[in-house]
Formats: C-alpha cells, structure tokens, sequence
C-alpha cells in the first residue's frame, strides 16, 4: 500500500505543492477584501488550494503517463517511468477519470457556494488545456509556439485567476499587469527545465520553443524574459501597495527580489557554457 501511495505521489509530481501555495497566495493577496469574515475566508482558502492542487495532480499525471518512454530514457527522469509502470497505467487512467469526476464535483460545489459561475468556467478551461498539452492526438508540447503559451495559461494564468475569483468578482488593472509579469516569469523559469530535456526532447521530436531555437538563445530569452516579468510585476505590487495600501502585498515585494537573483544566477552559469 506504502509502495502504490508513494509511486502515486511521484507520479503527481508532489513537488509542484509549492508553486500551487504560490499561485493561492497571489490570488489571496490581491483578491481578498477587509470586510470578509476569518471563518469564511479560511474555507476558501482550503477549498480553492485543494482545488488547484488536485487540478495539478491531474495535469501532472497525464503528463507522466504519457511521457513515460521517454522519461525511461532519461537517467534524471527515470523514476517517473518507473513509478507509473509500478503504479499500472490502467490503474493511473482509472485514477485519473475519478480525480477528474471528484474535482468536478468540488468545484460546482465551490461554485454554488461563492455564487461565481467564472470559476468552473476557468476550470474547464485550464484542465482541458492541461491535458491537451500533454496527451494525444492534440499534445500541445510538440506543437512548436503552442506549447509555451499553453504551458504559461496552465501553470500560471488559470490557477491565479481561479484563486483571485475566489475572493473577489472585480478586475484590478494593477493585477493584470502583474499576471502578465508572472506568465513571462513563469516560463523564464521553465526555460532551464526545457535546456535540460533538450537533447531527449529533440530526439524524439518534441519541438519546444529551446529546440527550435538552440541552447544559446533560448537561455538568454529566458533570461530577458524574467527580467521583464519581474520588472512588471515588481512594478504593479509597489504601484497597488502605494496607492491602495495593500499590505498583503508587501510580502511579494520581498520576496520578487530575492527568487529572481537565484535564477538569474543560475541562468548566468548556464549562458556561459
């Protein structure tokens, strides 16, 4: 039982539970208002955070079991081959038709209780997008432009805008400007991860936006991409938190400075091989 829970749990990439805080976490602080009472605003943390995650969960799964030859190849990626073939792909797909039946369940629930039909809106939307990414016959990760926009509406667009909705039914203009900063962030991020699977994903004939523009170049737009990201979205924070003393944000502000020197400094050893 030990074995299967754990071959699950790699097989979900139990890593990217971070990232999903980090997109509730935006979508909290930009999207909470004063007058919401404590007990409500923790049920919808929990709700929309289990959510996101059960959300990722599925993407990531079908993102395994697809990729599964090819992670078999790879030594940095072995064990996720592995765990699905421990795991059994049947069984995964079985899974992954009652996680996606629950999370429907969850999220019009969610959507009845908050009276906000946009939510299941961008649930759909996201989820289906994230398994056209990776499954066939559409896997939007071989299809050249196609995936890194996918990738960035997956990993970074529809997972804040469902926590911000989850808070509050008005657009901020400010929040925009930081949404677009976070997807060129996003996926500056990425770059290194896609410079890695470079030679797997080329020789199996996945074009990503690194294949189809070689090491050098790819490393340095990643590099032009974070930059222009963080001044964006730097920006929108210090601009909501000066004129609308928004003090959750605050904790971006510092928190921006300190993740974009790591990964710049990591981009800077990969630039100069």
């Amino acid at each position: 039982m030990f074995e299967t829970m754990k071959s699950l749990g790699t097989i979900s990439r139990a890593e990217f539970l971070l990232p999903n805080l980090g997109s509730l976490i935006m979508g909290l602080a930009w999207g909470a208002i004063p007058s919401t009472s404590i007990g409500e605003l923790v049920v919808m943390i929990i709700l929309s955070f289990a959510i996101i995650n059960l959300s990722s969960a599925i993407g990531a799964q079908a993102n395994t079991l697809s990729d599964r030859e090819l992670d078999s190849k790879d030594e940095r990626k072995k064990q996720l081959g592995e765990a699905v073939n421990s795991f059994g792909p049947r069984r995964l797909k079985k899974v992954l038709i009652v996680e996606f039946a629950l999370t429907l369940i969850l999220v019009s629930i969610f959507m009845l209780i908050q009276q906000k039909p946009i939510l299941i809106i961008l649930w759909m939307v996201g989820i289906c997008l994230g398994c056209a990414y990776s499954l066939p016959p559409i896997r939007l990760k071989s299809r050249n432009w196609l995936a890194p926009i996918s990738l960035i509406l997956v990993l970074a667009v529809f997972p804040v805008l469902f926590a911000y909705y989850t808070f509050t039914t008005e657009m901020n203009s400010f929040f925009l400007v930081s949404l677009i900063g976070l997807a060129l962030i996003v996926y500056g991020v990425i770059v290194p991860t896609e410079i890695r699977d470079y030679f797997g994903d080329k020789a199996m004939g996945i074009e990503t936006m690194t294949v189809r523009l070689g090491l050098p170049k790819a490393s340095f737009l990643g590099i032009v991409l974070l930059t222009a990201g963080t001044i964006l979205t730097a920006t929108a924070f210090f601009l909501e938190w000066a004129y609308e003393q928004h003090s959750l944000l605050s904790v971006f502000l510092l928190a921006i400075p300190v993740a974009v020197i790591f990964v710049l400094r990591k981009f800077k050893k990969l630039y100069s091989l």
